[in-house]
Order: structure tokens, then C-alpha cells, then sequence
């Protein structure tokens, strides 16, 4: 799609504009009717005075070609401009967006936590296949298509970018900041203390998909939990700095444990492992309430080093498991009863005796 071919429209004409459902320093999106369809639909502002038309056409072109996987937010094939505005219509999430489930300081519940990850997880490793990262996953950009999060959608693609291009470091205050743009934040402060007018050597980094892992496991955190696991993901952070000096103690911890060592862990269940190590090296009092399992697939995700980074597909291989130490111990309680009324029925001969009635009926 190009500029010559974008059209001028009257929005009233073609639509039939019903509430706003979101707005940000991008501009806003209005939830609307096409007149001659019938369709709902959301239609996407971008102010014309702030908005690049190479900006606009870019996020356009992505989220109408390459968005194909169903947990990604695609646009309808309408963009068009106004005096004030250029405009597409893209899906709609009839139900907001992540950020309205989530419960201050509760989270939303497991078994909830575990479907959206898996969505996401599927849908984000779609798009670094086709050779681009998101780069700004956050509840806020994850719109519902149902009230029980069944089905979700990835969407806001204006910071999006290809695979191994390179952009200006920017630091902003959030625990979605990647902590390898740490130094962005500094010489923003150099700039602000010397009071200087002076341009200082910008900082560019490598678009790579381990910064849409980070917030992978930033959002883990927060839809379990309710909260963040800090507030920037910075040395002077206090709630960061625990999790890297436990995080550090850990693989400290495994690079002493020689080959054989671990070949002799692995013929051990994973998860006595994983409750073993998180007895021996206590994650920070944050992390309190999630299991083992969780705490591994976070050690994955938020690695502060980006090459070591897991990437968003391992998300599948934790799926199922306790995310949560309340939901391992009820399971634990549940198997315990199971075992005890095996035993019961073994002891009482039950099984034995059943199978002698069974074979003897079959003769």
C-alpha cells in the first residue's frame, strides 16, 4: 500500500462511530460500524501534525500482511485520511484489553495465566519467523476477543521493527525496558547534569527477538501476581538488583556443577530438581508464592544478559505445571489421595479380584 492510493474519506459517511477504547500518545482507537457492511471494527488514529505518513503506513503494511496468526491483532484493508488524521480499520476486542482483568496486587487466576501465555507464546514466535520483533508487549497492547481470556490478540504494531536493524537506544521508566539499554539511561543523565545543549554520541542497539522475551517474562509476573517485579529494570532498582544477585548466585551455582553431575540430575524427576535449588538459593521475597516451575521459566525469560535469553516458544514447555506454590501444594494434596485410595484397593485385593471375576467372565 502506498500514499497515492490512500483515500480521502468523511468518517461519519463510511462509519458509524459507537466508543473510544483506547488512546495513547499514538492517538486513538475508536470502536465503529462500516455503514455498509454492518461489521464492528476498530479504527486507528493517527494524528497527522505527530504521525510520520511513513510511520503510519508501515505499522498499516505489517499488521495487514504478515499479522496472520490468529492471536495477532490484523488490520481490514481500510486506511484512508482526514484533515486531521490518517486511519485503518483493523480486528476488534470487543472486551478491552488485558490490563482491565488484571487484579492490583492479586493477578487474574492460573489456569488464565497459563492460556494467554500459550497464545502469546505462539503468536509472538510467528512473527519473529516472518523476521520481526514487537517490541512493546504489554497488557495494555493485548486485547480480549471473550471475557475469559480464551482468546486473546496481540496488537499495536508501531514500534515494530525487522529482525537485526538497528534503532536508537531509548530508555523509559518501566519494567518492560530490556536492562541492556541501562546506558541510554545514564547518558540521559550526563546530558541533564551538565545542562549542556550539546549533542552527546547517540547509543544504537540490534533489534533481536530476546527483547520481546523480557517482557514475555515481565508479563508472567504481573498476570500472576498483580504487580511487577520492579520498577525499572536498572542497578539502582532494588526490587532488579536482588533478582540479578539471586539470579547471578544461580548460575554461579551451575557452572561449579561438573558434567557428570548433571548427568546424574537428569536420570532424577526435573521437578525435585527445581524445588531442591529453589530451597538451597531462595529467590528474592517478590517472588514469594511461585513455584519452582515458574521461577525456572522466568530465570528463562528475563536472562539480564539478551544472547542467553530463552526464547518465547520455550513458554509451551512449562505449560500444565504449578505456576503457582498454592495451586502445587493443592495438586500435591490431590495426588496423595489418589495414592492412598490405590493402596487402599491394593490392600484390600480389589484390583486383583476384579481382574480374576473379569478373566474368568471372558472364559
Amino acid at each position: 500500500m502506498s500514499a497515492q492510493s490512500m483515500p480521502n474519506l468523511k468518517v461519519s459517511e463510511h462509519f458509524q462511530v459507537l466508543k473510544l477504547l483506547g488512546e495513547g500518545s499514538y492517538g486513538k482507537v475508536m470502536l465503529a460500524v462500516h455503514r455498509k457492511r454492518g461489521t464492528p471494527m476498530a479504527l486507528k488514529f493517527f494524528p497527522r501534525q505527530s504521525t510520520s505518513l511513513t510511520s503510519f503506513l508501515r505499522e498499516y503494511n505489517l499488521s495487514l500482511s504478515y499479522c496472520t496468526h490468529p492471536s495477532l491483532t490484523r488490520a481490514l484493508g481500510i486506511f484512508f485520511s482526514t484533515p486531521t488524521y490518517y486511519v485503518f480499520a483493523q480486528q476488534a476486542g470487543l472486551y478491552g484489553d488485558l490490563y482491565d482483568v488484571i487484579v492490583s496486587e492479586v493477578g487474574v487466576d492460573e489456569e488464565c495465566v497459563q492460556r494467554v501465555m500459550s497464545q502469546l507464546s505462539g503468536a509472538v514466535t510467528h512473527l519473529h519467523s516472518l523476521g520481526f520483533v514487537h517490541r512493546d508487549i504489554k497488557p495494555e497492547n493485548i486485547f480480549l476477543c471473550d471475557s475469559s481470556c480464551r482468546w486473546v490478540k496481540l496488537g499495536d504494531f508501531g514500534l515494530s521493527r525487522a529482525i537485526g536493524s538497528t534503532v536508537r537506544a531509548v530508555w523509559y521508566d518501566s519494567p518492560f525496558c530490556t536492562p541492556e539499554v541501562e546506558p541510554a539511561k545514564e547518558a540521559q543523565k550526563e546530558r541533564e547534569w551538565d545542562g549542556t545543549e550539546e549533542e552527546m554520541e547517540e547509543i544504537w542497539i540490534t533489534v533481536e527477538p530476546c527483547i520481546d522475551s523480557w517482557a514475555l517474562g515481565v508479563l508472567v509476573y504481573c498476570l500472576l501476581t498483580g504487580c511487577f517485579p520492579w520498577e525499572q529494570s536498572t542497578h539502582d532498582d532494588r526490587g532488579y538488583r536482588r533478582y540479578k544477585e539471586w539470579f547471578d548466585s544461580e548460575v554461579e551455582k551451575e557452572e561449579k556443577m561438573s558434567h557428570c553431575e548433571w548427568r546424574g540430575e537428569e536420570e532424577r524427576d526435573c521437578y525435585t530438581i527445581m524445588k531442591e535449588n529453589q530451597r538451597n538459593n531462595p529467590p528474592p521475597s517478590q517472588f514469594e508464592g511461585l513455584s519452582p516451575l515458574a521461577m525456572t521459566l522466568l530465570k528463562e525469560l528475563l536472562h539480564p544478559e539478551p544472547k542467553h535469553r530463552g526464547s518465547p516458544e520455550e513458554i509451551l514447555s512449562y505449560l500444565g505445571g504449578p505456576w503457582l506454590t498454592e495451586t502445587e501444594v493443592e495438586e500435591n494434596r490431590k495426588a496423595e489421595e489418589a495414592e492412598k485410595e490405590a493402596r487402599k484397593i491394593r490392600e484390600e485385593g480389589g484390583v486383583e479380584e476384579e481382574l480374576a471375576r473379569e478373566g474368568k467372565g471372558e472364559r
